[in-house]
Parts: structure tokens; C-alpha cells; sequence
């Protein structure tokens, strides 16, 4: 079930992030408020179960956030806020194991775009590109295949 959310979340934040190259806050905020939905439910269902997953969760958003945060901070906004909050609130619905894959995966595509859209001259570096595409393929190919 947290598949299906965070790949429809990811794609709404690509559609964004390409059309208006920022992912809004109101999405980010609905991302929150859907998992701590999915997480009450849980916790009637089945607590220890509930527990653990609100464990590797907050481990997500904490590796999500974190290493996007790194970043920010470190390359002078070569990365945006939107993508630091969305990956956040992404490690929420992918847990730990799933956040760094998706994360590893989607940076390496980026990069690997970004350097042959340089060789053949249509970016310079100082461009920017959204990174949501990117990370909703990461994301996808760690559901879907990982």
C-alpha cells in the first residue's frame, strides 16, 4: 500500500517539478498527512507491526532528508528545497533500505543525464534540471524491481 502512495505522490511532484521547477509544500504537507492516516490505521490493526514500520520510516525520512539536506547545504543551491522535503517525506513511505536505493539510483540517472546533456551541449553546468523525474525512476525501479 505504501508503494502505490509515494510512486502516485512521485509522479505528481515530477509534473510539478518539470512544468513549474519546484514541488509545492501543500504536496509535501499531503504526503505527511496521508502516511500518519496509513500509520493510525495501522496502529488499530496491528501495533507491534505499526511500530516497526514507524521505526524504518522515521529512519527513511531521517536518510532522505538528511543526505538531500547535505547536499542543499553543501552545493549552494544546486539542489532545491522541494526536492529536500519531498525526499523526506518520501523515506517516510520507503522506509530505510528503499530510500537510499531510490535515492543512489535516482542522483546516479541524474548525473549520468546531466554529464551527456553537457557533452553534447545542450545544458552548460550552470543549468539546473529537476531532479523528480529522476527520483520518481528511483523510486519506481526500487518498488517495482530491487
Amino acid at each position: 500500500m505504501m508503494e502505490f502512495f509515494v510512486v502516485t505522490f512521485a509522479g505528481i511532484a515530477t509534473v510539478f517539478d518539470i512544468k513549474k521547477r519546484q514541488i509545492p509544500n501543500k504536496l509535501i504537507l499531503c504526503m505527511f498527512g496521508t502516511w500518519l492516516i496509513i500509520l493510525c490505521v495501522m496502529l488499530s490493526i496491528d501495533i507491534s507491526r505499526a511500530v516497526m514500520i514507524l521505526i524504518d520510516s522515521g529512519l527513511g525520512l531521517l536518510i532522505g532528508g538528511g543526505i538531500f539536506m547535505s547536499v542543499y547545504l553543501i552545493s549552494k543551491n544546486g539542489l532545491g528545497g522541494g526536492d529536500v522535503k519531498f525526499m523526506a517525506a518520501a523515506g517516510l513511505f520507503l522506509g530505510l533500505g528503499s530510500t537510499l536505493t531510490s535515492i543512489l539510483l535516482g542522483s546516479t540517472l541524474a548525473a549520468i543525464t546531466g554529464i551527456v546533456l553537457i557533452i553534447f551541449k545542450k545544458i552548460t553546468r550552470k543549468d539546473k534540471m529537476p531532479l523528480a523525474p529522476f527520483l520518481l525512476i528511483g523510486i519506481l525501479t526500487t518498488v517495482f524491481l530491487v
